[in-house]
């Protein structure tokens, strides 16, 4: 199995059972020297979408999902891998039981502009299902919208 650690709207644990329906959870966990950014408002959604960009002082709260094959396949199509929209790439995640390789997806193209306002609400309340840190929640919540 392939562990991924999901963040945004892949917190809720009800989209990631019909994105990876054979794909246990495994916990939470932190991803440190990252922050939570949006960008691709050019290819044309409502408006930028989730991503994540390397930043010393900052921190991102995670999902961690063991991934079947069929699964980690689905979710690579899902995601845009096969159309180079995000990439994957291994980072390392804190939890309670260690620091295990995660892969992430990273999207391919500047990062910038704001997510829309269902968007953002849609990963706010990803991140209350997933049991995000109040304050996490807070920060996410008052993020700027289009």
């Amino acid at each position: 199995m392939t562990l991924y650690a999901a963040y945004g709207s892949n917190l809720d644990p009800r989209q990631m059972l019909l994105r990876a329906p054979h794909s246990p959870h495994r916990g939470t966990g932190w991803l440190r020297g990252w922050r939570l950014t949006f960008g691709g408002e050019e290819i044309g959604w409502e408006g930028a979408v989730a991503t994540l960009a390397e930043d010393a002082g900052h921190s991102v709260f995670v999902s961690v999902y063991d991934l079947t094959a069929t699964d980690e396949a689905a979710l690579d199509q899902w995601e845009g891998v096969t159309t180079d929209l995000y990439r994957k790439i291994r980072v390392r995640i804190e939890t309670l039981d260690g620091s295990p390789l995660c892969y992430i997806y990273v999207l391919n193209s500047f990062e910038g502009g704001a997510p829309s306002a269902r968007y953002l609400e849609i990963m706010v309340s990803a991140a209350r299902e997933a049991g995000a840190p109040e304050d996490y929640i807070q920060e996410l919540s008052n993020r700027s919208t289009r």
